[in-house]
């Protein structure tokens, strides 16, 4: 396909990657960002063998891998150290591996790879498309364009979601979270995801995230679940009350915790569940959580992104024309992402709600049914986003693997 003027709505890991590898193959890209200036949002992440598999096409595995910090196995227990779920990728295959990263330092690998990223247009807000779906208009009354393709990576809040028609699903989780990052020094697992749990009230995690460029020092993603509508007074009880239920949960936490001496340190998190009607119209397309965003229950958001950003490259170079490219790039994603909407919507109840009767089955069935014939290795491939549709497989690319070993 000849060149063509791109328009990327949002500069988060979706974006980011579209810009990369859109670029790349020639095509003029111009992105915005509503931002007042470029800057990661959130902790850190998880990303899976799916995600590291986009990084390494793009040519970015060796230097996440040298920032990140390995993991191997995740492991969730009750309050009473009941063991609920308990997965390690090389049941999978012994040689994947989860990486979990810093949001900082994977935006920093992307924004280092685009030279165009000194020219995002920061501080726009873009509001809608204009009539005949070529032009953006921004809320300060500016107008942008014409373009051949816009891309809206805008996010769980996407406001140009539907111009592609109206959404299948478009809500918000009643539950949320405070996250925030902290000095591994001390934590007895570096190389696993840690979960625990009482019923599906309360849930506490920690990540090994690695270092970000500039600072090499390692550190924990540490997440505490909440209802959304307990965020925004959720320091009510004090700080010191808060630790102390936090500790009473999972008492191996009290001396992380310690570097925590104000509210401020702790960020909210809330999460939208959103299915649109379709991956695209005319010559827009949905990428990232605009188009599948979901709860982190699976942590698989970071990674769904990477791989749209690759997809729609794919997609723009098989052609023939941008509406038939995009057609078959939302044919192709959605097929590989609804597996994933699926078990969020369904599986996230389960670990935060009121419910503590599916808390309690929760508790006594999970493992089990991880040990089932065929059951396993479902829920491996699921965890490690290679799980299309049912009974399918996304397959890795050739010779990521082998970069693997």
């Amino acid at each position: 396909m000849t060149a063509l003027d791109i328009a990327i709505v949002g500069y988060g890991s979706g974006g980011q990657a579209a810009a990369l590898a859109l670029s790349r193959d020639g095509h003029r890209v111009e992105v915005f960002e509503q931002a007042p200036a470029l800057r990661p949002v959130g902790a850190g992440f998880l990303l899976q063998p799916t995600g590291l598999s986009a990084l390494w096409e793009l040519g970015l595995l060796a230097p996440a891998l040298s920032l990140g910090r390995r993991v191997d196995r995740l492991l969730g227990e009750n309050h009473a150290g009941r063991p609920v779920m308990d997965m390690a990728y090389a049941d999978l295959d012994r040689r994947l591996f989860g990486l979990g990263l810093q949001r900082n330092a994977l935006f920093e690998l992307l924004r280092e790879a685009w030279p165009g990223a000194a020219g995002v247009r920061t501080a726009t807000r873009i509001a809608a498309l204009a009539p005949g779906g070529r032009e953006l208009l921004d809320e300060s009354g500016g107008r942008h364009g014409p373009y051949d393709l816009v891309v809206a990576a805008d996010g769980a809040a996407s406001k140009l979601r539907a111009a592609v028609g109206k959404p299948r699903l478009d809500r918000s989780y009643p539950w949320g979270a405070l996250w925030c990052l902290l000095p591994e020094a001390g934590w007895p697992w570096p190389n696993q995801l840690r979960q625990c749990y009482r019923q599906a009230r309360e849930m506490a995690g920690m990540l090994p995230v690695g270092g970000r460029p500039g600072d090499p020092t390692p550190r924990l993603s540490f997440f505490w679940s909440l209802p959304a509508a307990a965020l925004p007074d959720w320091s009510r009880e004090g700080l010191a009350g808060w630790k102390a239920r936090v500790v009473a949960l999972w008492p191996a936490l009290a001396p992380m915790l310690e570097p925590i001496q104000a509210p401020e340190q702790l960020a909210q998190a809330r999460y939208r569940d959103a299915i649109p009607g379709a991956w695209s119209h005319g010559r827009l397309a949905l990428l990232g959580d605009a188009a599948h965003a979901m709860s982190p229950q699976l942590g698989q958001g970071v990674n769904m992104a990477l791989l749209d950003a690759l997809a729609l490259r794919d997609a723009l170079r098989r052609g023939p024309g941008v509406e038939a490219a995009l057609a078959a790039y939302g044919a192709s994603r959605r097929r590989h992402v609804a597996i994933y909407q699926f078990w969020s919507r369904w599986l996230t109840p389960v670990f935060q709600s009121d419910a503590d009767a599916l808390a309690w089955l929760r508790d006594r069935a999970f493992l089990p049914l991880g040990r089932l014939p065929g059951g396993r290795g479902q829920m491996l491939r699921v965890l490690a986003g290679t799980q299309h549709g049912w009974f399918g497989r996304h397959a890795l690319p050739a010779g990521f693997l082998e970069a693997l070993d």
